[in-house]
């Protein structure tokens, strides 16, 4: 992999797993983040910040030199934000940016009632904030085809990874053992996903969108259970679904159910996942501590 230079549009967990790989490589990176202290943060580890909210335009030139841009903000009611207010400046730097992804979600599938879904289906989001995924992919293809820049997304199913699992939360007392029959998701180590970047950077793909997934869809409390069990903790006991008490935004999660294939990213993309199962991610956690 040459030398790029990575600018985040969202300096999240996942840019910052995958500037830690490219940093290592000699990249450079840069990425917009909300707070002064989230920028010292990132400062410190050699990443440019910028401070950027959605809503203004950075100023002009912040992404000169810029080859690689990645997108993790998501899009609200008025649509996507990077593109809302970025877009022209984008557009200007067609001639450098070689490589453009924008990270999605599986909710764009909608419900399949624990179907198998795969790239080559349709959309059919049934929640407004799936909806807003796939306007966003939309428009985001549409810029590289005017531009001439190969706009790949990036369909993420429940992510977790260090400070953010099943584990963290047993121990702060919030984990929900809630019980829907039939009822599976998939989810992927933040990991392996900058693993499916950094391969599709190497790849370009004008127009791709590659499911990132582990290799097992489970029922939420089977997780939980397990992660109980690795740190030897008494799971919570298991709450019909019927019975909880859930706030609409967790209601929503309950409403969509179905197994996601990750066959793309290993066929094309050649990527051989480090946690092909929840198993093996929250092992890795427990054993590191986090």
């Amino acid at each position: 992999m040459t030398n790029g230079h990575l600018f985040a549009f969202g300096f999240g967990s996942t840019a910052s797993v995958l500037a830690s790989r490219l940093l290592d490589k000699g990249w450079r990176i840069s990425g917009t983040c909300r707070t002064p202290e989230k920028a010292e943060a990132i400062r410190s580890r050699g990443v440019v910040p910028y401070l950027y909210d959605g809503a203004e335009k950075l100023d002009p030139g912040v992404l000169d030199g810029a080859t690689h841009l990645l997108i993790s903000i998501p899009p609200g009611a008025d649509g996507d934000p990077v593109l809302r207010v970025m877009r022209d400046e984008i557009a200007s730097h067609r001639e450098t940016v070689e490589w453009i992804g924008y990270l999605s979600t599986t909710g764009v599938y909608g419900d399949r009632a624990g179907g198998l879904v795969d790239e080559a289906m349709e959309m059919a989001p049934t929640s407004d904030r799936g909806r807003r995924r796939q306007a966003a992919e939309e428009a985001w293809f549409a810029l590289g085809r005017d531009i001439g820049v190969p706009v790949q997304t990036f369909r993420l199913a429940g992510i977790y990874g260090p400070g953010r699992n099943q584990i963290v939360s047993l121990r702060s007392g919030k984990a929900r053992r809630i019980v829907k029959p039939g009822h599976v998701f998939s989810r992927i180590h933040v990991e392996d996903i900058a693993s499916v970047l950094e391969a599709s950077i190497v790849r370009p793909n004008a127009g791709a969108a590659y499911n990132v997934c582990d290799d097992e869809a489970a029922p939420p409390q089977d997780v939980v259970a397990f992660a109980a069990e690795l740190i030897g903790m008494t799971p919570p006991p298991e709450v019909p679904f019927e019975e909880a008490d859930l706030s609409p935004m967790a209601r929503s999660f309950y409403a969509e159910s179905k197994r996601v294939s990750n066959k793309r990213i290993k066929t094309e993309l050649g990527v051989e996942l480090q946690f092909p199962t929840y198993r093996e991610g929250l092992r890795a956690v427990a054993e590191a501590g986090d």
